[in-house]
């Protein structure tokens, strides 16, 4: 049948789609047969030769000591932010909640913006946008935007940082929305927030790591324009800031720094300020409660059932520390999660607490597993939930888990799973261009340099059974912390946990524990 093609338009277009089908088929004619295997070493050498230099990061020190850190990568869009070392951590001297402040007063109005909306309209011109986020050791403020608008992102950030006007109306709006935020948290099913605040202060003694990272509700008045700026003077200056960029020209970044943070820096830069606090963590360990004699009320119709939120933790290893990768290994290795998780052994359904805890002991409403690492000292510990009744059964059931890490060998299959998780975990949280902006800026941070992925994953690789056991004796060593939400009536005290473990344990290590 004959086909007429009834203008050069169409001309055009058969010539194309017959071009992209003529060469779709000797890209498929070049590729092996299926039935012969693939020359592996010959691929990796091809494949490793163009990616190499695609994961180097570049790093520059400008005049006044802050830090730019970049890594070129692929697509139309970019991040970048700066990372402080600040936190609530450095509260001592300040109304507890002053960087939960300072969090939620972020990209507002500045020297050269009058107010929110226009950073937005501005960001939007870019092709991206903005946000804040204050952890205890670590301020945080970033912007995602089109590549080629480097200089107009470091033009926002540089005025967030360093020229928020504060103005006395907006305080009092963000002193509104953390009462709005600290009230929802009690209408919320987990306490994570709660109890990961009270778990730190019971293991800090309240100082430094131990300082609430959420403003507590009595301190919400307390913030005014001369604390915070106070606060921004002593911690936001250039040497504690690192200008991490993914996905950006280097050189051009650099130069948008120095314009924005070198040329142009505030003049209370040259003022004369009291040091930042240089306090070292000191890990004490003891017992928190918040006690709630009443039930937490449950929106909805179907309440949830009354829980008593429990953390038991112990001394863990600095990021600083090799022994880091064998507490994240360690951390997947027990794993948990809630009684109605769902999954296979990606979600953790292998792990000890899953099999040991959650299906052994129905009446335990969750039990997860966490290691927070920080440049000083760390904090393992694990979260459980279960009616106020069971809270002296739920105590001695997860402190004879911590027991079996040391009296109990570690089986070959859970060690390599929890290794092969933990690894995963990194390398595909390493694809978000986000993730990777803030582990660079992180790393260089804390540590002045980025440990490639590659490293990171033989790292993890080279944990052994018998470090995992090591660890284990040097944690349950020290001194234990625990800290709980709810009604504690039925809770036992400290020296129960203390006692279970030598009980269980016996052995010599464990005497350090009475010390």
């Amino acid at each position: 049948m004959a086909v007429r093609l009834r203008s050069s338009a169409h001309m055009v277009k058969f010539r194309s789609f017959f071009s992209q089908f003529i060469w779709s088929k000797r890209a498929l004619c070049s590729l092996p047969p299926l039935n012969e295997p693939l020359d592996i070493e010959n691929i990796h050498s091809s494949t490793s030769n163009t990616t190499a230099g695609s994961d180097a990061v570049r790093i520059t020190t400008l005049s006044n000591g802050l830090k730019v850190a970049s890594e070129n990568s692929f697509g139309q869009f970019s991040t970048i932010g700066a990372l402080i070392d600040s936190g609530s951590r450095y509260e001592i001297d300040y109304p507890s909640g002053t960087t939960h402040m300072l969090e939620k007063l972020a990209f507002q109005s500045t020297e050269n913006f009058k107010d929110n909306d226009e950073i937005v309209q501005k960001m939007e011109a870019l092709g991206g946008h903005v946000d804040c986020q204050a952890f205890r050791d670590c301020v945080v403020y970033a912007a995602s935007a089109l590549k080629h608008n480097v200089g107009g992102v470091i033009e926002v950030l540089s005025d967030a940082i360093w020229r928020s006007n504060l103005k006395d109306l907006e305080i009092e709006e963000q002193r509104e929305t953390i009462r709005f935020e600290l009230e929802g948290l009690d209408f919320r099913p987990d306490v994570e927030p709660e109890l990961t605040d009270l778990i730190h202060a019971a293991a800090f003694n309240a100082n430094t790591l131990g300082l609430p990272k959420l403003c507590p509700a009595e301190n919400i008045d307390m913030m005014s324009q001369k604390v915070l700026k106070h606060f921004i003077q002593r911690y936001y200056r250039p040497e504690r800031i690192t200008i991490a960029g993914v996905n950006v020209e280097h050189d051009e970044l650099v130069k948008q720094c120095e314009k924005y943070f070198v040329d142009h820096q505030p003049g209370w830069l040259g003022e004369n300020i009291v040091d930042p606090d240089a306090s070292i963590a000191q890990y004490v360990g003891g017992l928190l409660k918040d006690h709630r004699e009443a039930p937490r009320l449950q929106p909805g119709i179907t309440q949830l059932p009354e829980l008593l939120h429990v953390a038991i933790g112990f001394e863990s290893a600095k990021y600083t520390e090799q022994d880091m990768f064998a507490f994240a290994v360690l951390n997947m290795l027990l794993g948990g999660g809630g009684s109605f998780s769902a999954g296979g052994p990606g979600k953790g359904m292998y792990s000890r607490l899953y099999t040991n805890v959650l299906n052994r002991n129905h009446w335990m409403f969750a039990s997860t597993a966490f290691n927070h690492s920080y440049a000083d000292s760390g904090l393992f510990c694990i979260h459980s939930s279960a009616h106020p009744s069971e809270a002296r059964k739920m105590v001695r059931v997860i402190t004879e888990e911590y027991a079996k890490l040391v009296t109990e060998p570690f089986n070959q299959v859970e060690v390599a799973r929890a290794k092969k998780q933990a690894q995963s975990m990194l390398m595909m949280n390493l694809e978000s261009r986000i993730v990777r902006f803030e582990d660079i800026g992180r790393q260089v941070l804390g540590l002045g340099k980025r440990i490639q992925p590659q490293e990171l994953y033989e790292s993890l690789d080279a944990v052994t059974s018998e470090d995992l056991r090591r660890i284990s004796e040097e944690m349950l060593a020290t001194k234990p912390s625990m800290a709980a939400i709810g009604n504690c009536t039925n809770l036992p005290d400290l020296t129960y946990v203390q006692d279970r473990l030598h009980k269980r344990t016996r052995g010599s290590w464990a005497a350090s524990i009475f010390n």
